[in-house]
């Protein structure tokens, strides 16, 4: 079976990339955003471990356990929608979760010609507090003073 040679194609996309002076006045819309993808991503867990969880019980179920069963998958896959939407809003103005039940995500800036990200953490009181390039890995967190106040580093 042969593929498409249009598929096998990376599509480019160009992505906004923020100020840093942006990305903080945005904080509280990123804030309820990602608080929103985070409460539904936990939601959609519980929901599909407690379906697990009556799955799991020996024996034949009998028609409460089914029912429990049928409801908590249905919550389970209305939760994921919910995080589906909410990850999608973010992804419109090209942020981008990593973690969500860390509350972290990733908003595009350039720094020294090279594509970077602020690493938004919805439970720091400075909510960006570092930021990584794009090559590094996701763990990779650099202090912001580098980006924001380089001028006053060296100085």
């Amino acid at each position: 079976m042969r593929s498409n040679p249009k598929e096998t194609k990376r599509r480019k996309r160009t992505i906004r990339v923020w100020t840093y002076d942006a990305a903080t006045a945005a904080v509280p819309y990123i804030a309820a955003v990602v608080r929103s993808l985070r409460e539904h991503w936990l939601d959609a867990a519980a929901k599909r471990q407690l379906a697990a969880g009556l799955d799991a019980r020996p024996g034949r179920p009998d028609r409460a356990t089914l029912i429990a069963m049928a409801e908590a998958s249905k919550d389970a896959r209305e939760a994921e929608d919910r995080y589906l939407d909410a990850r999608n809003e973010l992804s419109a103005v090209d942020i981008f979760c990593i973690e969500p039940a860390r509350g972290e995500a990733l908003v595009a800036f350039v720094y020294e010609n090279k594509l970077a990200w602020f690493v938004f953490d919805l439970f720091d009181p400075k909510p960006f507090r570092f930021w990584r390039y794009h090559e590094d890995p996701l763990d990779t967190r650099r202090p912001i003073v580098d980006v924001i106040a380089p001028k006053a580093k060296s100085a």
